[in-house]
């Protein structure tokens, strides 16, 4: 057998996968079966401290930055090559799965340990990163470690940003002591991988094993004031009423036929509604609520801010409101590198899986590092598109699956000294 059919072969340790998967998720175990170990707390460190720990068996040297990203490295036989990186989180919700980021992470210290197991060398470094508070539940916004990194969120400002307690991100990270000193930079990496469960219903739904993820839906972010006038509920006539509630009704419905007119990337969500005064008897004088636009097209999604912005100002002249609405937030749509995808791709393909391509309808940390350095991502499957959720769950043949598909993405990326086998 030729090196090359050698490494076609080559695939990880499903059980060492599987086992490590588990001994990391009884790190904040839930009495549902999922796991609460949100950023900075000591459940976070706990999990840092047992990735650090397994990757110094591989011989892995360790790198923490100044937000603490983690990053073990495993040398190339060019120490002067950009690294070839791949990784996620070990953070979740406070009633999160044991696979969202997680699977990421210890798929990519699979890779490095079946590397070793087969003694090959790759000619440039691999390295694995695991990301300070990708969901952002404890401490807004969500993907801080990534966006320090890459330059997108500013350091200063996401270190003041407190949790309900009031205790400050940098409080947190120097309360786990997990503020690092090490300089990592973006012009280091030569390409990023991150694999993922979907989060979505659609690989289950097609029946395919892998996701070739070709980028991520851009999102628009508002918050949404409507302001009427309280009165009582009996004496006050429908047709005198200046009822908040009602315009909030009918601008959570625009949104979502504007989305549905926007098929079949658009998306529109109301996550959150706040009622004042809050009384059952009382008609509602005022709504805050949420609005969560998205699409893969910039234009459409520009498009759709500008009809909903036009449906809330209409809706709410019809009622009688006062309206304000807020910008909070702004993600470009993300096209990934063509590399890094037709790598995933191959990858797939070599090992005989089904795939098809995929756009993700989440944030991932990949999405900021795709904006500075080539990166791709790789999806499985999750039942029933669960995610965020203690129900969350992924087969032990799926996991599997996407950690082969990235030691081969991994290997086309970084190269092999050749006579290794």
């Amino acid at each position: 057998m030729t090196t090359q059919q050698t490494h076609d072969a080559m695939k990880t340790d499903s059980d060492r996968l599987w086992n490590s998967m588990m001994e990391m998720a009884k790190l904040g175990a839930t009495a549902k079966g999922g796991v609460n170990r949100q950023a900075l707390t000591d459940l976070d460190r706990q999990g840092r401290d047992l990735f650090i720990e397994w990757c110094k068996a591989e011989g892995c040297s360790i790198r923490i930055d100044r937000v603490g990203n983690i990053f073990a490295r495993r040398e190339g036989r060019d120490p002067d090559a950009k690294t070839v990186m791949a990784g996620s989180h070990l953070d979740s919700q406070p009633t999160g799965g044991k696979y969202d980021g997680a699977f990421g992470v210890l798929a990519s210290l699979e890779v490095l340990r079946t590397l070793n197991q087969h003694h090959i060398q790759t000619q440039a470094p691999v390295e694995i990163v695991a990301w300070t508070n990708e969901e952002g539940c404890r401490f807004a916004p969500c993907m801080m470690g990534s966006g320090i990194f890459t330059g997108e969120l500013d350091f200063d400002e996401m270190m003041a940003r407190a949790d309900h307690d009031g205790v400050t991100a940098g409080e947190a990270l120097d309360a786990i002591d997990y503020r690092g000193s090490d300089e990592v930079s973006p012009k280091e990496i030569a390409a990023y991988f991150e694999p993922h469960i979907e989060q979505g219903p659609i690989l289950e739904e097609n029946h395919t094993t892998i996701g070739v993820v070709i980028g991520a839906l851009g999102q628009k972010w508002f918050d949404l004031t409507l302001t009427g006038l309280e009165a009582h509920a009996g004496p006050t006539p429908m047709h005198l009423r200046r009822d908040a509630m009602m315009g909030a009704a009918e601008v959570t419905h625009a949104l979502n036929r504007i989305a549905h007119n926007h098929a079949p990337h658009g998306r529109g969500t109301v996550g959150y509604m706040e009622l004042h005064p809050g009384s059952r008897n009382v008609i509602p004088g005022q709504v805050k609520m949420t609005l969560d636009m998205r699409h893969w097209e910039p234009e459409a999604l520009e498009a759709m801010s500008r009809e909903v912005a036009g449906a809330v100002e209409e809706i709410s002249e019809r009622h009688g409101l006062e309206w304000e609405l807020t910008p909070t937030a702004t993600f470009a749509p993300e096209y990934f590198d063509k590399t890094c995808v037709e790598q995933v791709r191959k990858g797939a393909e070599a090992l005989g899986l089904s795939h098809e391509e995929i756009i993700s309808g989440a944030g991932h940390d990949a999405i900021f590092l795709g904006r500075v350095v080539p990166a791709a991502m790789i999806f499985i499957p999750c039942k029933d598109g669960i995610s965020h959720n203690e129900a969350e769950s992924a087969t032990p043949e799926h996991v599997h699956a996407g950690a082969n598909v990235l030691l081969h993405a991994v290997l086309d990326a970084a190269g092999t000294v050749k006579g290794d086998a």
